[in-house]
């Protein structure tokens, strides 16, 4: 787990009314919408809870805010399409961390050492000809 510095009971700045940032993850896209409110996050017009029914994919999705002490500060709507629910929660962290530093650029070296702004480019590899799968090959016999 990662270690996380926390804010010292600071107060974020908001200037405008809304922040809209993106977060990717695989083929997953994240569209995040951040607005000054009580703390609830809507994905895909549903509750978190209904969404994403994993807790370890709510934990995921907070870590960010929790490094901030950002949790009851903001209302958070997200739109989020393609690959799987892993990849949905942790673009959806990623864009979380950006809408962030959108808002307060202070907040980029606390988000930055925690590792939430790195994009983590790992994609699935192809299938290639005359294997099994992208590396694993058929069993080869000597005799």
């Amino acid at each position: 787990m990662v270690e996380v510095q926390e804010v010292k009971e600071k107060e974020i700045k908001m200037d405008k009314a809304q922040y809209i940032a993106t977060g990717r993850r695989k083929t997953s896209r994240a569209r995040i919408r951040l607005l000054p409110g009580k703390g609830k996050i809507v994905v895909n017009k549903r509750p978190i809870e209904k969404y994403f029914t994993r807790e370890v994919h709510q934990i995921v999705i907070k870590q960010p805010l929790k490094a901030v002490n950002a949790s009851e500060m903001f209302d958070i709507y997200v739109n989020v399409n393609g690959g799987g629910l892993t990849g949905q929660a942790e673009a959806t962290r990623h864009g979380i961390a950006r809408v962030l530093t959108t808002c307060d650029p202070s907040l980029r070296t606390i988000l930055k050492k925690a590792k939430f702004l790195t994009r983590d480019q790992r994609q699935k590899e192809r299938k290639k000809y005359g294997r099994k799968r992208a590396r694993k090959r058929f069993q080869y016999s000597k005799r």
